[in-house]
């Protein structure tokens, strides 16, 4: 399995990564790889920018360096058991492209059955793109209730490489590869390199994949073509600006 675009980095806009889209765009084109997303945290996290860095993604990075295509979004926490996330909607609207996650600043560990009420909460939230690296060990939640609600949602389900290497989610990843596998719920595999020598990284990802003989077609950015489409069902033309 081939990975064409990573949807889920960062940048020293979050104080907790090291590289500059520069840096991130140079390695992603090293890589290969087709596009690459700026997923900074957002101004409520203890690390994310002010709000003005996402303002100006538009209006200061061009659309293709190196060439790869760029996404601007933003990776938001959720910030309740109802499913909250900390970035507002007229600033998610404005933003490619919104990760939610939980991280544990904002959420302590509680019952599954919270979190499972906090992620069908996520699912209904039209603005969000994508369920952020949600095998974190003591945050397990009812996985089949809860990916059934994320297709009909439309919400892409995010197998983080980074999760797996510094985290020990393989085996929650497993049961969710499983699932997302039984009920053909779609897919992202990213980074989310915090290090500019980490993008376009998948290994372990895609090993968890190839395991269970995940079928690539449900794997959204497996595919140049099927990418691409997407993105323009999804977002419009964005990478000409046209509607």
């Amino acid at each position: 399995m081939k990975i064409i675009a990573d949807l889920h980095t960062h940048t020293v806009a979050s104080t907790h990564a090291y590289s500059t889209v520069l840096e991130n765009a140079r390695y992603a084109a090293d890589a290969g790889l087709s596009a690459l997303a700026v997923t900074d945290h957002t101004p409520a996290s203890t690390d994310g920018p002010h709000v003005w860095h996402f303002h100006n993604l538009h209006k200061a990075l061009p659309r293709e360096l190196f060439g790869v295509k760029l996404m601007f979004g933003a990776e938001s926490s959720i910030i309740d058991y109802d499913g909250t996330i900390d970035f507002p909607a007229e600033e998610c609207a404005a933003l490619d492209w919104i990760i939610a996650s939980i991280h544990r600043n904002h959420l302590k560990k509680t019952a599954p059955d919270e979190i499972t009420r906090l992620y069908l909460g996520v699912a209904e939230n039209p603005l969000v793109d994508v369920i952020g690296h949600c095998a974190t060990v003591g945050y397990e939640f009812d996985y089949d209730k809860c990916l059934k609600k994320f297709k009909e949602y439309g919400k892409l389900v995010e197998i983080n490489e980074s999760s797996i290497i510094w985290k020990n989610t393989s085996d929650n990843y497993r049961e969710i590869i499983r699932l997302c596998k039984k009920y053909e719920v779609p897919v992202v595999v990213n980074s989310d390199a915090h290090f500019c020598g980490l993008v376009g990284k998948f290994d372990r990802a895609i090993a968890l994949m190839e395991e269970q003989g995940f079928p690539e077609e449900l794997v959204v950015n497996s595919d140049t073509d099927r990418f691409f489409k997407f993105i323009s069902a999804q977002k419009g033309n964005i990478f000409t600006g046209k509607a």
